[in-house]
């Protein structure tokens, strides 16, 4: 007999209702009693179990009975309307061979566990219900953001991770050599090294993206990257993934579009393909999840200056423990209020005061703002960041040589400018902050299956 997985049979049980059928999976929960027992099965391939339900009827009932939770097992028995409120199918069993016992110290018991705690057994949290729903999730908003970009024309560009130029300028880059540091006494040479020259992980694929859509017009990358930023907060993590698309002949205006456009995809896409897994983190992590995403679906986001921004935080009234001032960034708690209280709705902040932002920004008329954008969401603040590209070879060099970033480094990307340039546009978003933003699960560690942060590198 074949076996069949649990999303297959439950998405047509009708057609196997009163059948025989054979299906494996591990024990989830396991109820005794005097007559009979009941096993909720799960083989991962959904997020709600299957009920087995077995009798005294059974030769080796009593052997069935002393099965532990977690276990791996296999099933044969007819798939039958269930009469309890909890599920519509059940399997009454006629057979339940252990194929894999589980030991009684599984840490991994059916109750509630604390996050910290599932953190120290992450090779085990996978089983968990929360981790069952929240990397579901991340595969189906991956698979959203690949159907997004892959039905609109844009080429996936698998951007280096090794990298001798550092995106961002702020040199918070995790170093690869081949030398053997244990055996280091002198000052490294680095023309003897691997590569010839000092390199890092990446922090970025925007600048080689952005050589791509010199050629193909629209491109995205989506690949994890590297922080060696000493952080402990919520948000941070030394590796993580992000999303960047560089589109050729687009203005920010244009991308803004895009940026909206994409998210409202995700979210809908996530809502549509993961209705079990959001009403479980609906219930049991963020109250109202499901509606805050709906919220974003039915509202077009506002767009305001970086100025306009901060001349509605500092009229509010508000008591914020960062006061707003011209010039300079916004808090968490600035995002929070023009996002959920001001706009009620998604807000993105344009032209931003360029001495806090990259270099390859283009610079406005003004000649004190750049073309950049952050988009913020409510529940979450800043989402994405993005800008329209400096395309002016003078007025990049002038910017580079401005903040101390090298032009040897990257005489390439000055190139790009001199051989055939256009207006165009690009924007990144972490995509572990967009799992937050869409499980209502607040830590990174635990959007990410094995999370590498300060002093945490495990499993």
């Amino acid at each position: 007999m074949k076996m069949i997985y649990l999303k297959d049979l439950l998405e047509d049980a009708e057609k196997y209702l009163e059948q025989e059928i054979l299906i494996r999976g591990w024990i989830r929960n396991h109820r005794k009693q005097k007559e009979f027992g009941f096993i909720n099965l799960s083989d991962g391939t959904c997020f709600k179990p299957l009920q087995i339900v077995y009798d005294k009827e059974l030769e080796d009932f009593d052997d069935i009975t002393s099965i532990n939770f977690g276990s791996a097992i296999e099933v044969r028995g007819t798939l039958i309307k269930s009469v309890g409120k909890e599920q519509a199918y059940e399997v009454k069993a006629k057979e339940i061979i252990v194929l894999g016992e589980c030991s009684e110290t599984y840490p991994l018991q059916p109750k509630r566990h604390s996050q910290e705690f599932l953190r120290e057994i992450g090779y085990l949290r996978p089983r968990a219900n929360l981790f069952q729903a929240v990397f579901r999730v991340r595969s189906l908003a991956a698979m959203a953001i690949h159907t997004y970009f892959q039905e609109r024309g844009y080429i996936y560009l698998h951007a280096p991770l090794i990298t001798g130029s550092d995106c961002e300028g702020a040199g918070e880059m995790f170093q690869v050599t081949s030398f053997d540091l244990d055996q280091l006494k002198e000052k490294i040479d680095y023309s003897k090294d691997f590569f010839g020259k000092k390199t890092s992980l990446t922090v970025s694929g925007q600048l080689q993206g952005e050589a791509f859509a010199m050629a193909f017009s629209k491109i995205y990358t989506f690949g994890p990257t590297f922080r060696a930023e000493n952080s402990n907060t919520k948000t941070h993590a030394a590796e993580f993934w992000m999303i960047e698309p560089e589109i050729a002949f687009c203005d920010l205006e244009q991308l803004m579009d895009i940026e909206e456009d994409m998210l409202k995809y995700i979210v809908t896409y996530v809502l549509e393909h993961a209705k079990d897994e959001m009403e479980f983190l609906d219930q049991f992590v963020e109250k109202g999840l499901i509606e805050k995403l709906h919220i974003v679906l039915g509202h077009k986001a506002a767009r305001i200056t970086h100025k306009e921004a901060i001349d509605i935080l500092q009229k509010s009234g508000k008591d914020f423990e960062f006061k707003p001032v011209q010039g300079e960034d916004l808090a968490k708690e600035h995002e929070k209020y023009l996002t959920e209280e001001y706009f009620k709705s998604p807000v993105c902040v344009y032209d931003w005061p360029k001495d806090i932002k990259a270099f390859y920004m283009k610079l406005n008329p003004d000649q004190e703002t750049v073309a950049a954008v952050d988009l913020l969401v409510p529940g979450s603040g800043e989402l994405m960041g993005g800008s329209q590209r400096e395309e002016d070879y003078d007025k990049l060099l002038k910017r580079m040589e401005e903040l101390g970033v090298s032009e040897e480094e990257l005489d390439w990307y000055c190139n790009l400018r001199k051989y055939g340039t256009c207006i165009h546009s690009g924007f990144g978003m972490g995509f572990e902050r967009l799992l937050i933003y869409l499980t209502g699960v607040d830590n990174i560690r635990d959007v990410i299956p094995f999370p590498r942060t300060p002093g945490n590198c495990e499993f």
